[in-house]
């Protein structure tokens, strides 16, 4: 099976969920500001994103793809500490570092190792599957992080805070490795067999992102909350 052109028309039509979504936010919660927000900025930003990635994969500079990265990092770290508010700053550095060394480190052994990509910057495989990395470990860090300072402001002592943190934020990985396969698809599996992959290897290529994300969820969170371990008092 070969995917198809969606055209404007289709594109449309394929709003029409979220339109009906949008219009129960707005009555059941007095307003749909953020929701709808949320939509037009994702439009915009996917939109964008795509004539971006036409010139990005295009380019034979590593450069370019390390520019890339940066900013991902970047934004992943700063979006990562949302909900955790004057802390967001101090904790920044310590977000960054946690998904950046660790993210980079999986990407790394992932491309090189398992993928064994050629050129090393490759972006068509590079960028897609840093994204993912980033996208999951800055969802991680950000619900420790969150968790983490509620706990904190209970008065709870740091192992019992960091040890609910942790645990917190590996919820929703855990439960997608539980959900996989069983009651989902996910994204990158599917659209492999859309485009005419043998499943089985479809198959082992979701084994590959399933097992990079648990990896990279888990250490980057771990190492998160090490570093905000309080100094001992002089």
């Amino acid at each position: 099976m070969n995917l198809y052109e969606i055209s404007n028309l289709q594109l449309a039509i394929a709003f029409i969920p979220a339109v009906l979504a949008l219009a129960v936010f707005y009555y059941w919660t007095v307003g749909a500001g953020n929701a709808s927000y949320a939509v037009g900025r994702m439009l915009l930003q996917l939109l964008l994103i795509g004539y971006a990635l036409t010139f990005i994969f295009e380019t034979e500079h590593p450069g370019v793809v390390l520019a890339v990265l940066t900013v991902m990092l970047v934004a992943a770290a700063w979006i990562s500490l949302n909900s955790v508010g004057e802390q967001r700053t101090g904790w920044l550095g310590k977000a960054a570092l946690a998904i950046g060394v660790v993210g980079l480190a999986v990407l790394a052994l992932v491309t090189q190792l398992v993928v064994a990509v050629d050129p090393w910057y490759a972006p068509q495989y590079v960028i897609p599957l840093a994204g993912m990395i980033f996208a999951n470990t800055m969802n991680a860090v950000s619900l420790a992080a969150e968790r983490y300072l509620s706990e904190r402001n209970d008065q709870h002592d740091y192992e019992s805070a960091r040890r609910r943190a942790f645990k917190a934020a590996m919820i929703p990985v855990v439960n997608s490795l539980l959900a996989v396969g069983l009651v989902s698809l996910p994204g990158m599996m599917t659209g492999q067999i859309l485009s005419g992959v043998s499943p089985l290897i479809a198959a082992r290529y979701q084994i590959v992102v399933m097992t990079m994300l648990f990896g990279a969820a888990g250490l980057s969170t771990a190492w998160f909350l090490v570093m905000l371990r309080p100094k001992p008092a002089a």
